[in-house]
């Protein structure tokens, strides 16, 4: 049946950056279609909390304490994984930052913090995942990428670079990792309620010029992620491989 396509029962899932906000979404969305979750992030007390609130609804959890930006402890962490449930079938690329100030301000540090977490962290946690999928000649990544993968905005040069280089890296993963049976897809959220947007929301002239902007005429849910994030991680999109899906309410279609 075509339902059977979407059916994750028996996958096993890592999402980064997955005890909050769109990661947490998807790890719910993945957990309903069957897969078995795995949370990641820095803080063990808010995986734990998070983990709960997604057993509590009777979802398959386990929790990944580890920072996306230390090599050594996706390596090790991604080898305890698989030591564990002997795979990793599905990889979420969605832990990342935002810093907000005018371009000629930007400190160098802080351009690198960005590109640290939102592109080498993505490239590592992708680099230690895939071994494994190459060896078992199938799997699929998913890199979170934004609409901000194709447009500019003012104040956010160091993210716009960020998600750019991620979106590219999303298509030469797929150039690469495709004869090996790997599907590598990205998702670019439009503007999304999240905790990284609550200062946006908040600004009542910058929200009404995301609702006019936007063809919906409104700000996205995170749980509106869930359905590309499922149908990139099951069967369906097995020969759907090197595309971003933009769940963005129409934003990157119009002028």
């Amino acid at each position: 049946m075509l339902t059977d396509m979407f059916d994750l029962t028996g996958r096993i899932a890592l999402i980064t950056g997955s005890s909050q906000g769109i990661g947490l979404a998807l790890a719910k969305g993945l957990a309903e279609a069957g897969a078995t979750v795995i949370l990641n992030g820095r803080d063990q007390a808010k995986l734990d909390s998070a983990a709960r609130s997604l057993v509590e609804q009777g979802l398959t959890v386990e929790t990944a304490a580890f920072d996306v930006t230390d090599r050594a402890a996706i390596e090790t962490t991604v080898g305890a994984i698989e030591a564990r449930h002997g795979r990793i079938d599905i990889l979420i690329n969605n832990a990342g930052i935002q810093r907000r100030m005018p371009f000629i301000e930007f400190p160098a540090e802080v351009f690198r913090e960005v590109q640290t977490t939102n592109v080498d962290g993505v490239f590592f946690v992708a680099q230690a995942v895939a071994r494994g999928m190459i060896a078992r000649k199938a799997g699929k990544i998913i890199n979170i990428c934004s609409v901000m993968s194709e447009l500019g905005r003012a104040n956010i040069v160091p993210y716009t670079a960020a998600k750019g280089a991620v979106k590219m890296m999303t298509k030469a993963m797929c150039a690469e990792l495709g004869r090996h049976n790997i599907q590598v897809n990205g998702i670019g959220p439009g503007y999304i309620e999240t905790e990284l947007n609550t200062a946006l929301m908040a600004d009542e002239k910058f929200s009404a010029w995301v609702e006019a902007r936007t063809p919906a005429g409104r700000w996205g849910k995170v749980e509106e992620l869930a359905g590309a994030a499922v149908f990139l991680a099951s069967d369906a999109s097995n020969f759907v491989n090197g595309h971003i899906i933009y769940v963005d309410g129409g934003l990157t279609a119009s002028v």
